[in-house]
Parts: structure tokens; C-alpha cells; sequence
């Protein structure tokens, strides 16, 4: 609770309001398919994806699975943003090569770092034009056990999965005001903010993806005045090169048995739920969450 004196300064000043959208707001206002489109053209057009995508963590599995499927639903360029982005460079170049109109960039980012994020937002703007788009999918994983957690590890986790987001959400939205245009933002939660993980402890990652959908929910109340939408997806386990290796072996036989399909999800399949968010189809989702998990969190 504040205390006697911080009462005084919050009626001695005025706060900031945030202001709700309104039926005739530019931005906001829908718009449907144009008449005359055929019955095939109507159904691409529901999930046409439009203008150009910033992706941080960006070299990873699952940050360029969502590069190729924004690239077939229509986006005309890329920004991939990762603190190694040439690690990759194999799977960049393929991209290049299929599609070979779409400009795509590549951007060592510390997403921690503002002035890092500044410097590849101007050069994301000057080499693709406005931005349309934003999916954070960086993000850093802890497995120690809460007792022996340093300050560092906690911070550090919260850090890039938290405070990464956030900034990296800050300057998309100041870029699409700046443009005058309306914008979609999608962090990557985790079922983690939904459910304590098991058998692995996990307090710090936990912790940092349940304050991510807090996050969500109060961006999206905040700027959807100016049109800006903000989701999230939560996914389960996912069959990446994060969960492999012998040494993982127990905990993915936990992971499939816990899950009603008996199995972990693979990258493919987030990808169009975040279709659905950032294009045409989802411009009345605002503020919500989308599990991806199998029906893991049902237990």
C-alpha cells in the first residue's frame, strides 16, 4: 500500500488516463474483404498477413518456423533480430531463396538493451519501410532449483523474458504511432504462466512468463486506442533442439505422458494460431492468450 505521502503526491497531480477506441477511430475500425473476391480469394484474404514483421530471437526454431509461415501469408519483409543471428545463417539463406521478393535483414540485438533495440529499429525502418508487426520469441530457459538461485540467474531470466518483451514491445508501439498506423504485437508466453512445470524446477522462468500475460493484458488495454493489438501465445513442450539430448530423456517420457495427445508439440504447429493474431482473421482478438499445448494444462 503507498504511504501517507505518496497519497499526497497522487492528489496533488493528475494521472495519466488511458483512453478506450472508438467505432470511428481509423485504426481500428474493421475492414472486410473486397466485394468481388472469389470464394478462394475471400478465404486468403482472412488470413493475409500484411507489411513488414520484426521476429527477436529470431535464429531460433521457433522464431524461423513463424518467419516462413508469415512469409506464405503475405508479409513483405522480415527483420530477424537474435544476439547470434548468423548461427542461422543456413536457415536464413533458405528463406532468401523461397522467397526471393521478400526482403529479409538480419540484426544483433541484446533485447535487454535499449540502445540496441533503437539502433535495429532504424535500421529495420530504413531498409524495410513502416513495421506492421512485432513477435518476440526471445527468450532464455533456467532449470535450478529456487534454493540454490543466485540474484543474477533470477534477474537475468526475468531480463531478457520479461523486460525484453516489454522494450522491445515499447518501441514498436512509439514506431507505429510514429508512422500513423495501426500495428499487432505477440509475445511468447509459455504454459509455464499457466501451471507449475514438472519435473523440472523452473521458479524464475515460471514466474517471468506468468508476469509476460499480465503484461499482454495491460499493453493491450493501454494502446489499442491508437490501434495497436496485443496478444500472446502460451505453447506446451515443443520438439526442438532445447528438449534433446539423453540427458532430457526422463523429463520429455514426463512431458508426453502429462499430455492428453501423448506426445510434444512440434515448432509447425504454432504457427497458425500466430497467423490467426497478426492477420486479418484476428483483428478483434485483443488481449488474449492462445495455449498451444495439446490439452497439457487440462490436467
Amino acid at each position: 500500500m503507498p504511504q501517507d505521502n505518496d497519497r499526497a503526491s497522487l492528489t496533488s497531480r493528475k494521472l495519466p488516463e488511458m483512453k478506450l477506441s472508438t467505432a470511428d477511430n481509423p485504426l481500428t475500425a474493421p475492414k472486410g474483404p473486397p466485394n468481388g473476391l472469389t470464394n478462394a480469394q475471400r478465404a486468403e484474404f482472412r488470413f493475409k498477413v500484411s507489411g513488414n514483421v520484426i521476429i527477436t530471437g529470431g535464429a531460433g526454431t521457433l522464431a524461423l518456423e513463424a518467419a516462413r509461415a508469415l512469409l506464405e501469408h503475405g508479409a513483405s519483409g522480415l527483420a530477424l533480430w537474435d544476439l547470434n543471428p548468423d548461427s542461422a545463417l543456413p536457415a536464413i539463406t533458405t528463406l532468401h531463396k523461397q522467397f526471393p521478393s521478400a526482403r529479409i535483414i538480419t540484426e544483433s540485438v541484446d533485447v535487454r538493451d535499449e540502445a540496441s533495440i533503437a539502433s535495429a529499429l532504424e535500421s529495420a525502418v530504413k531498409v524495410l519501410g513502416s513495421i506492421s508487426t512485432l513477435c518476440c520469441f526471445a527468450g532464455v530457459v533456467d532449470c535450478t532449483h529456487a534454493m540454490d538461485m543466485t540474484a543474477a540467474e533470477w534477474r537475468r531470466t526475468h531480463d531478457v523474458n520479461l523486460t525484453g518483451s516489454f522494450l522491445c514491445a515499447q518501441a514498436a508501439a512509439k514506431q507505429f504511432v510514429a508512422q500513423g498506423t495501426s500495428g499487432s504485437i505477440v509475445f511468447t508466453a509459455s504454459i509455464s504462466a499457466h501451471t507449475t512445470n514438472f519435473p523440472q524446477p523452473q521458479a524464475a522462468y515460471n514466474s517471468s512468463k506468468a508476469a509476460l500475460l499480465s503484461l499482454t493484458k495491460s499493453l493491450a488495454a493501454e494502446w489499442s486506442s491508437y490501434g495497436i493489438r496485443v496478444n500472446a501465445i502460451s505453447p506446451g513442450y515443443m520438439d526442438t533442439i532445447l528438449n534433446e539430448g539423453e540427458g532430457l530423456q526422463r523429463a520429455r517420457d514426463v512431458w508426453s505422458s502429462r499430455n492428453p495427445l501423448g506426445r510434444m508439440g512440434a515448432p509447425w504447429e504454432l504457427t497458425g494460431p500466430l497467423v490467426l493474431l497478426v492477420s486479418e482473421a484476428g483483428r478483434y482478438i485483443n488481449g488474449t492468450d492462445l495455449v498451444v499445448d495439446g490439452g497439457a494444462t487440462v490436467f
